[in-house]
């Protein structure tokens, strides 16, 4: 029995690597057409708006997110239980927080952005909010990414001291104590409440200025933008809210039940990657992109097709 459940376990752990890295590989390329339809434009010397340097930010923090978390998930998984590999493992997972974390709040920016140059509100905090942060978004995305670093730096030098002290773990159970909840909460609650306010803010804005355009007389009035931006307003709060839930089951489940929840792991990865695709799919420019890539894989292939074919035609002719 023993043999049989070691046997299960292993392909458990074997499909949850295959799932990471298929997720590995379709994140690398969704958030590198991201950065580099961005990069090409400003290479080009077109200029860049807020929500393309948050979108490419985010691109980049989930690229070397998805590839610590892969790289942690291996480690994990066949690495021995020493203290040498639980600081390693502390280590990464740190590195991971800080991409992890950082994107938490960078999506929060962006709901935050959007709310701000989109709904027409018009008190005077808020034309300060928007002046202030549409016009200052570089420095708070670098503001972002060096506060993420500092709380990182400060967990993994506790962690390491409490591992190399014997502190961390329990000699029956084995388990980390709740410092993680405690600075997952920390980091993770207040760029969730500020992403949920902008969202019920601005999908009210929207819906309020759609009703109004509904009553007036004027019936060619395209209302296809609103609602597109209103589902898209949508999707990043259910994937700010899924994404807020799936940071804090890990620490929880571990801390309670001395269980670690690996396959949160690879939808951790996921749900950027899929957030990323639909941004994709939502953005004139990026689709306009991805169709010009596509029609030239297409035409690639098709006329390498056809280039086999005459070759094959003329080698029978002779």
């Amino acid at each position: 029995m023993a043999d049989s459940t070691e046997g299960d376990t292993d392909i458990q752990y074997l499909c949850l690597l295959v799932l990471a890295l298929i997720t590995l590989i379709a994140g690398l390329v969704i958030h590198s057409f991201i950065i580099g339809v961005n990069v090409t434009d400003w290479w080009k010397g077109r200029s860049l708006t807020p929500v393309d340097h948050i979108v490419t930010s985010l691109g980049i923090l989930r690229m070397c997110a998805q590839c610590t978390d892969t790289l942690f998930l291996n480690i994990d998984l066949f690495s021995l239980s020493s203290p040498d590999s639980r600081i390693t493992l502390v280590i990464i997972s740190s590195v991971y927080d800080l991409f992890s974390h950082a994107d938490i709040w960078l999506t929060s920016l962006l709901s935050i952005v959007f709310c701000l140059k989109i709904s027409n509100f018009h008190s005077r905090l808020f034309l300060y909010l928007r002046g202030m942060i549409v016009h200052r978004t570089v420095y708070f995305i670098v503001a972002i990414v060096l506060l993420s670093a500092v709380k990182s730096l400060i967990a993994t030098l506790l962690a390491i001291n409490e591992i190399s002290n014997g502190e961390t773990y329990n000699a029956t159970t084995d388990c980390i104590y709740s410092y993680s909840i405690y600075h997952t909460a920390i980091t993770v609650v207040f760029p969730f409440l500020f992403s949920c306010i902008s969202s019920v803010l601005l999908f009210t804005s929207l819906y309020h200025h759609i009703t109004k355009m509904k009553m007036s007389s004027n019936l060619s009035i395209s209302l296809e933008a609103y609602y597109s931006m209103m589902k898209l307003v949508f999707f990043t709060f259910l994937y700010n809210t899924i994404y807020f839930i799936s940071n804090f089951a890990g620490p929880i489940f571990y801390y309670f039940y001395c269980v670690k929840v690996i396959w949160l792991h690879v939808v951790l990865v996921f749900l950027p990657v899929l957030h990323s695709s639909y941004l994709i799919c939502r953005t004139a420019k990026f689709r306009s992109q991805m169709s010009k890539v596509l029609q030239d894989v297409m035409d690639f292939l098709f006329e390498r097709k056809d280039t086999e074919t005459r070759e094959n035609i003329e080698v029978v002719a002779l």
